[in-house]
Order: C-alpha cells, then structure tokens, then sequence
C-alpha cells in the first residue's frame, strides 16, 4: 500500500509503468492495476477470479459426463493456477516466471488460450 492507497491514485496515473517496472502491461499489470485503482481494485480482481474458480467448479460438478467433469476441472485450475503465480511474482513471493494474468495482461496466445477454456467451459455447461 505504499503509492496506491485504498482508493488508487487514479486511471492512467501510475508511476511505477514510467521506469520502475519492466514490462508494465504483460506480467506486471497487477502492481499497474492496484496502484492506479488501490486496494479496492485489487479485492475486484480478486473476487472475479474466485467468481470465475467457484462457477467453474460448480460446472465441473454438475457435467453428466466424466470426460467434461474433468475437462471442465482441468481447465478452470489451469486458469487459476496461472493466476496465483502471477499474483505471487507481482507481490514477490517466487521469482519472475513470465506467466501472464489470464484475460488482463497483454499476451496474445494467453488470451487466446483463455477465452477458448472459458468458451469450452461454457460449452459443457450448456449441455449438462
């Protein structure tokens, strides 16, 4: 909480992506997000991620077949595994790993990669 506060400094006025951080907006974005948006933003983020884990357990469960039950598990700890290890290089508790934040950071195949496990996700809850 040093420079972000509870509410943030403000949309688009960090000043840690001016020189201190690498690569602000691939595996930084978090440190960007919770100085300009302040620990309000970062409880945000964090309640969807655990709104996304929680609904897509709750799919995983309710899937008819065991193929989709595990697929759907899989895919959801695939997403949330890579997002508690960029969280946990943004506060620094591991080193960097160049793992991105799914569906913030700005990583082409990440996204890309994301968005097909959300729509497969959503896929298999439609037909359970």
């Amino acid at each position: 909480m040093n420079s972000g506060g509870l509410l943030g400094m403000g949309f688009l006025k960090s000043r840690q992506k001016q020189f201190y951080l690498p690569e602000p907006q691939t595996d930084f974005i978090f440190s960007i997000i919770s100085e300009e948006f302040g620990v309000m933003g970062v409880i945000i983020v964090v309640a969807l991620f655990l709104l996304l884990v929680y609904f897509g357990f709750k799919i995983a469960i309710n899937a008819q077949d065991g193929f989709a039950k595990y697929l759907s598990f899989g895919l959801v700890f695939q997403i949330l595994i890579q997002a508690i290890m960029n969280l946990c290089v943004v506060i620094g508790l591991i080193p960097v790993t160049g793992v991105t934040l799914p569906f913030l950071s700005y990583g082409g195949s990440s996204l890309l990669v994301s968005m097909a496990s959300i729509g497969i996700i959503l896929n298999i809850s439609k037909n359970s």
